[in-house]
Formats: structure tokens, C-alpha cells, sequence
């Protein structure tokens, strides 16, 4: 892929806050026309890094390029050609629909023609019809979201910045929204979207997991599950609250967790064998080896348990 292939390139993206690195030398390389994500808990640098993205913040160190233009410097120039729906819900509760989103076509610099009609399109492709005199601040957690990303998209962008958009909605609003953003991938925009839920980041086309400001693993979900450096295996039968204190003990086993009636256990990949490795410890209990998740992954490329464990499989597998 050449320069032109990518709608973001950064080459050791830095921030740091009071001498601590948020995001400590972060390299990205996103493709146009592709849903990517960052994947990780509260304070691992998603939003930090969304923020230089979109020239809201400056990097302490670091290569920045957006659609093509270098950040800091170009932030003017991009601002017609992305959007951004921020975490907490930033439009006007004390302002209607119709008038959050003529205030936004404003913003961008729509005539009235325009900005009637393309008004009209959203709210009708957004499922806001009958509430354009409704004030923004007694909707639904789904109805805001629907509002957010309506005025996020008001003026076409090649490039749409979504931090943790569905943090505050239930999971029908979660896959409704998901359905849009593959009808804006379909149309050709590039969406860049946070979020700690693990069945999001599967749907992403591309993700990076990030743990304080750094980068453990990059590539598609697919590729990354393949790569992980462990072996899964579930374990069924009695009392798995004390097998599963008694296999964390073990060094070759990097994760155990119950699941319903299940145990979830992560074995180091160097065993050759794990259900012979485990079927001394396991005592007369049912085990089957199964398909990895991207939990299975987070969990082998995060964490201090970890330490000593080779990454190489996941550091970059893109």
C-alpha cells in the first residue's frame, strides 16, 4: 500500500501528561474505507490519541498523518473533512432536533437549501421523524446516540472519529448503530471507533489493543486469535472455584475463568499438548479444547502476569 492507501499514519505518537506517557510511541497504519478500533479499558490512551487525531491535541513526540495532511498544522484543512462524536453526548439538551442540527450545518457552512435537505435526509435515515421539535436533552440514551451521529455525519466526512459511542445504550441500540456504521464504510467513509466491549472490536475490520498508552497487538480480529500466543480449553464438572485458584498457580497457565458452568483456561502455547498437560490436574472432569476469542486475546497480550511471556505473535501481526 502506498501513503494515499491510508486514511491515518503515525509513526511514534506521543503524549504525555505531567511527565506520564497517556499514549507512549503509538505507530498506526488505517486504510481508507474501513471500520478500526482501539480496543482497551478506562485510561489505556483511546481518547487521548483520538484527540491528536483529530488536531484537538497536540503530540509531545511523534509523525502525524490525516487523509494526508500533517498534524499538528493541517488542523483547519481537515476540520470540512472529518467528524467526531465525542464520548458524553455534546449537543444542546435545551435546543430541539431540527435545531441542534441546523446549529451544526451552520458550524460547517451549508446554505439553507443544502442544510434543509440534507437535515431531512438524517432524521429520516436516522429514525428521528416526529421528533425534529423534540429537545435533545429528554431523549434516550439510543435517541441521543441516533442525534450524535446524525450531526457527526451532517456534512459527508471522509473520516469519522467515534469514542466509545455506545457506552450509555442497550445492546438492540448497539447493533442497530453498528448497522450504520457499515452503511458509512459502504459509502467509503473511514470510521475509527473506541471501545472496551470485546463483540464491538470483532467487528471491526482492523484493531489495536491498547494497555497504558501502549500498543500490545495490532491486525484484524481474525489474524490476532490466530496469532495469540495460548490455547484454550474449557473444563466442565464439580467445584471449579477451587480448580481454578489451584491452575492459576500454575506458570503455564496464563488465565482462568468460570463461564456459566464452565471453566475458561489459557494454557501457554509451548505445551504441546494441553489437555494432556491438564488432565492430572483436572481429576475425573469433562475438558474440550475450543476456538479462541478476542477476550482470550486481550487477556494473553495485557496484564502483569504476562511479564515474561514472548508478544511477538501479536505486537503487529497487520
Amino acid at each position: 500500500m502506498s501513503h494515499t492507501d491510508f486514511a491515518i499514519e503515525t509513526q511514534g505518537m506521543t503524549r504525555a501528561f505531567g511527565g506520564v506517557n497517556a499514549v507512549e510511541n503509538l505507530d498506526l497504519a488505517i486504510p481508507k474505507g474501513t471500520i478500526y478500533g482501539f480496543l482497551g479499558p478506562n485510561g489505556c490512551g483511546k481518547s487521548t490519541s483520538i484527540r491528536m487525531l483529530t488536531g484537538l491535541l497536540s503530540p509531545t513526540s511523534g509523525e502525524i498523518r490525516v487523509l494526508g495532511e500533517t498534524l499538528p498544522g493541517a488542523e483547519e484543512k481537515l476540520r470540512r473533512r472529518i467528524g467526531y462524536m465525542t464520548q458524553k453526548f455534546s449537543l444542546y439538551d435545551n435546543l430541539s432536533v431540527r435545531e441542534n442540527l441546523e446549529f451544526v450545518a451552520q458550524i460547517y457552512g451549508l446554505n439553507r437549501r443544502a442544510s434543509k435537505l440534507r437535515i431531512a435526509e438524517l432524521v429520516t435515515l436516522y429514525d428521528l421523524v416526529g421528533r425534529e421539535k423534540q429537545m435533545a436533552g429528554s431523549m434516550s440514551g439510543g435517541q441521543k446516540q441516533r442525534l450524535a451521529l446524525a450531526a457527526a455525519t451532517l456534512h459527508h466526512p471522509e473520516l469519522l472519529f467515534l469514542d466509545e459511542p455506545t457506552s450509555a445504550v442497550d445492546p438492540e441500540n448497539r447493533r442497530e448503530f453498528w448497522e450504520r456504521l457499515f452503511d458509512l464504510c459502504a459509502q467509503g467513509t473511514t470510521i475509527l471507533v473506541s471501545t472496551h466491549y470485546m463483540d464491538e472490536a470483532e467487528r471491526c475490520h482492523g484493531l489495536a489493543i491498547l494497555e497504558r498508552g501502549i500498543k500490545r497487538a495490532d491486525g484484524s480480529p481474525q489474524q490476532l486469535m490466530a496469532a495469540m500466543g495460548a490455547r484454550v480449553v474449557e473444563i466442565s464438572g464439580d467445584d471449579l472455584r477451587n480448580l481454578k485458584q489451584s491452575l492459576i498457580s500454575e506458570s503455564a497457565v496464563l488465565s482462568a475463568a468460570q463461564i456459566g458452568s464452565r471453566l475458561r483456561v489459557l494454557v501457554r502455547s509451548d505445551i504441546e499438548d494441553p489437555l494432556a498437560w491438564l488432565k492430572p490436574r483436572v481429576a475425573s472432569r469433562t475438558m474440550e479444547e475450543v476456538r479462541a476469542s478476542l477476550e482470550d486475546v486481550f487477556v494473553t497480550c495485557t496484564g502483569e502476569r504476562l511479564a515474561g511471556v514472548s508478544k511477538g505473535a501479536t505486537d503487529h501481526v497487520a
